[in-house]
């Protein structure tokens, strides 16, 4: 019997800035209540393939959005949508991100995964008194 190959969840795409606000207003609209597609539409900049291309983004990030008798729903509160948004890239430079990642949280866990994978930690220069 052959072994089902294991493909790997991709990560999720990373969004333009435009996108993130455009995300951010769907999941405000949709945390007033349930709303049809034709209302979502009349209240976005974006048209109807753009539309489900965002609900697909959003479901990539862990956001439900259901669709029940022609209305979508949220499921779960608008604040933790939001909190699940990607974020547009911030250009930081390598320095700041060192900087940034020197907590204890998940995110600093994250990004401190992240620069070792861009640069080891032994191989980043050291810092300097005042930077």
């Amino acid at each position: 019997m052959a072994k089902r190959s294991r493909t790997p969840t991709p990560e999720p795409l990373a969004v333009t800035k435009d996108r993130a606000i455009r995300l951010c207003r769907l999941l405000r609209l949709l945390g007033t209540g349930k709303q049809t597609r034709t209302a979502l539409l009349r209240s976005l900049p974006v048209d109807v393939r753009g539309f489900y291309r965002d609900l697909a983004t959003l479901r990539t990030h862990g956001i439900v959005v259901e669709l029940k008798e022609g209305h979508y729903i949220l499921k779960g509160k608008v604040d933790a949508a939001i909190n699940h948004v990607p974020l547009p890239d911030p250009h930081l430079t390598l320095g700041e991100a060192v900087q940034l990642s020197k907590g204890r949280s998940g995110a600093h866990r994250k990004l401190r995964a992240l620069l070792d994978e861009v640069l080891p930690a032994e191989s980043r220069p050291a810092r300097r008194k005042g930077d």
